[in-house]
């Protein structure tokens, strides 16, 4: 049974979610407490300017209020330079909801599936990252990591 699948049992509050090959030099509260002042499920977004990277990424685009307008994995042609890291927070109506997402073909197996599924439901908010994240993918950036924080 997924994860997922159990957390639509029994979690009943608001959910911070992660995936655990990161590193970052800030603090999550803000973007806790930006969902909480806003009241809707958010994303934390970054600037990402390099076509190669986005297109190994999830591109988001935004209106003026910061709500998501467009939620795009790995496309050939994004339509912005908004990069989506898996930094995912869900108010608790939306937590709720995780089944009903997965009843009507959310994948599963990635951390990004819900919130690109409930993108395209409910409004959602972008958060810009303040500060940076270390994506620990391989061990070359593994020791770029350790370098960077050994200083």
């Amino acid at each position: 049974m997924s994860l997922m699948i159990c957390w639509s049992w029994w979690v009943t509050d608001d959910l911070l979610v992660m995936v655990g090959d990161n590193v970052l030099d800030f603090s999550l509260s803000s973007f806790v407490f930006f969902m909480r002042k806003k009241k809707i499920s958010c994303v934390k977004s970054h600037e990402e300017n390099e076509l190669k990277k986005q297109q190994k990424t999830v591109i988001i685009t935004v209106d003026r209020e910061d709500l998501i307008t467009s939620y795009e994995e790995k496309t050939k042609e994004p339509k912005g330079n908004l990069a989506v890291p898996p930094f995912y927070c869900y108010c608790s109506a939306n937590v709720k909801r995780i089944q009903e997402a997965l009843d009507g073909g959310c994948g599963y197996d990635a951390p990004g599936s819900f919130a690109a599924w409930l993108s395209k439901q409910t409004p959602m908010h972008a958060y810009v990252m303040q500060g940076k994240r270390y994506d620990i993918g391989d061990i070359n950036s593994y020791e770029y990591v350790k370098s960077v924080f050994s200083k």
